[in-house]
């Protein structure tokens, strides 16, 4: 199977929200509810990608230590003691796709845009494409994907997310951890809607 063979296949759902938003994490939990399928048939992997060794790039690997926390036995890659970046992404996808049957992947990842726009987490069908905001060719991650807009775009960017705000990164990770955590364990309780969405 290759993992990325229809990864570039996509619908426009595009969704923006800003991490501060009042009962933002609500709307995002709803709406990854919606976009990642439910189905005892595909198994869910999620691939937080990024580093420790520079503020902004740590988006990914925050949310994936705190998913691992709270959802022990799913399947989640690059947390801070195990990150996954640029020299080993080829390796874990490539795990990834050795030891899953059809699974449907989550790629997350920071990303750099305008001014205006920190703070925003989008979530989108299609793959992720890590390194684009630096420059670097790396492989598409996931069916459909998370990212949380860091710092401004533009000139020197390795600089600029080195120096990103760690608060940001910190309340940003809080907010799509608590959204996914939300999303994926309604699911195992009880219909995803009852009680809590209501």
């Amino acid at each position: 199977m290759n993992l990325q063979r229809k990864l570039f296949q996509k619908k426009d759902r595009l969704f923006r929200i800003h991490h501060e938003e009042t009962g933002g994490v609500l709307a995002f939990a709803k709406v990854l509810n919606e976009m990642i399928p439910c189905t005892p048939h595909q198994q869910l992997v999620i691939v937080c990608i990024g580093t420790d060794r520079s503020t902004g790039d740590s988006l990914g690997p925050l949310i994936g230590t705190k998913l691992k926390s709270r959802l022990p036995d799913d399947k989640i890659f690059g947390t801070l003691a195990s990150p996954v970046h640029a020299i080993n992404l080829n390796e874990t996808l490539h795990e990834i796709e050795t030891s899953f049957t059809n699974p449907f992947v989550v790629g997350i990842d920071a990303c750099l845009g305008k001014l205006s726009s920190i703070g925003i987490v989008t979530a989108d069908d299609g793959p992720v494409k890590p390194g684009a905001g630096v420059n670097k060719h790396l492989p598409p991650v996931g069916h459909m994907h998370i990212t949380g807009i860091v710092n401004v775009s533009g000139f020197m960017q390795h600089i600029v997310l080195q120096n990103t705000r760690l608060h940001l990164v910190m309340s940003m990770a809080d907010f799509i951890a608590d959204s996914l955590f939300l999303s994926l364990y309604r699911r195992t309780t009880k219909p995803f809607g009852q009680t809590v969405f209501t």
